[in-house]
């Protein structure tokens, strides 16, 4: 069977398109940096993901890049990635912060002359200000003091925000794959598991059904752990009458949507009755919303007041959407400071959380923006409401 996948010469399209734009805003290279669990940048164009060391990709305005790795990583990098150039530099070497005596390495001038950048008083753009590690900056400002180092996570937004047929096919994947564990899960729910028994369930699911990895640290939690926007699950057993949120995620070529859904393990009733049924309606209601030339703002500007006018404002969180590829949150995020309009296959998860007093809420799939509407990803959310009856 094929395996879904973004193809090689996808990666060499994502390069051009990058440097067309580094050169445009007048930068003579832009340098992406990605580490173990924020890989999506460096991977965006190189196909690398690292393991305990950091990666980058600097690419010139000439159109050419090259792939930087840490000390340990030269063969893996070379055999994983999709840039012929592979360099070593220590400023992408582990936490452990070894020095590798022994070890006569490449460096940042090397790899600017290598994509065509020569001189001192340069314009470097960062792509990826929040996953760049000082060791990096560092390295830059002491190969190059006279060095102009912009900010310039636009263009990477930019770049990966309007998906390819090849990346909406990974996503897809990644989706028939989190409702099989999706099921399997409900199946295996009953009083006396714990949260962590139903993440192997889950894991061994999108495993065996062709998910390189979890899209995200698997969500299954229960009571009063569900009020956690971000949270890890535990040891916890999981009781009768219990509220158990599920958020399954499956990993294809490093694409990660996720499926959100509350899972009651005995009858839906009282605050939960009230707040899980609020919250799906404000799910489907975004849903609605959604379609090319509408503006993100007014769409979370409305959903806000939602909540205000049903008497829930102490229970909102965040906005309605979040952006989704290779990381399962990705920018843009839909707010109400979000001013852009949605285009034709930007991909959202419609994330929509509430938070009650001992439990919280969510309900959540991916979709992509069509012209007159979505296309959504998975119906399992119209499934409603699972009620187990303990």
């Amino acid at each position: 069977m094929k395996r879904v996948c973004i193809p090689d010469h996808e990666y060499g399209e994502r390069i051009a398109k990058a440097a067309k734009l580094v050169a445009e805003r007048g930068l003579d290279a832009m340098l992406v940096v990605s580490t173990e669990s924020d890989y999506a940048n460096a991977r965006y164009f190189s196909g690398f993901w690292p393991l305990f060391e950091r990666a980058g990709v600097l690419i010139g305005a000439s159109g050419k890049a090259v792939l930087l790795c840490g000390p340990e990583s030269a063969i893996f990098a070379k055999d994983f990635g999709k840039i012929d150039k592979v360099m070593v530099l220590k400023e992408f070497r582990e936490s452990a912060d070894p020095d590798y005596p022994e070890l006569v390495a490449d460096t940042f001038k090397d790899a600017f002359r290598y994509v065509g950048v020569t001189g001192e008083k340069i314009k470097i753009g960062l792509g990826s200000y929040v996953e760049c590690t000082l060791p990096i900056v560092d390295g830059l400002k002491e190969n190059f003091p006279q060095a102009e180092i912009i900010r310039c996570n636009d263009i990477m937004v930019k770049l990966r925000s309007i998906k390819s047929e090849n990346e909406l096919a990974c996503i897809r994947e990644g989706f028939r794959i989190i409702e099989l564990a999706t099921d399997e899960v409900i199946k295996s729910l009953k009083p006396g598991v714990t949260e962590l028994q139903m993440v192997g369930v889950a894991q061994r699911v999108i495993y065996e059904n062709g998910a390189e990895y979890e899209g995200l640290p698997m969500y299954v939690f229960s009571e009063s752990s569900t009020r956690h926007a971000i949270s890890r699950s535990t040891y916890k057993e999981i009781g009768r009458n219990d509220i158990v949120q599920l958020n399954l995620s499956a990993k294809i070529d490093g694409y990660s949507p996720s499926i959100g859904l509350p899972i009651i393990m005995g009858r839906l009733e009282g605050e939960k009755k009230t707040l899980v049924e609020f919250c799906r309606k404000q799910h489907e209601w975004t849903c609605e919303q959604l379609k090319a030339g509408v503006m993100a703002d007014e769409v979370a500007k409305r959903f806000l007041q939602n909540y205000k006018d049903a008497g829930f404002e102490k229970n909102y969180v965040y906005g309605p959407c979040h952006g989704t590829g290779m990381i399962e949150v990705e920018a843009p995020w839909m707010e109400t400071s979000s001013h852009y309009a949605l285009e034709k296959n930007m991909t959202f998860q419609v994330d929509t959380f509430i938070s009650g007093s001992t439990f919280g809420c969510r309900w959540e799939k991916g979709v992509a923006i069509k012209e007159n509407g979505i296309e959504s990803y998975t119906d399992y959310l119209k499934r409603g409401v699972v009620e187990l009856g303990y």
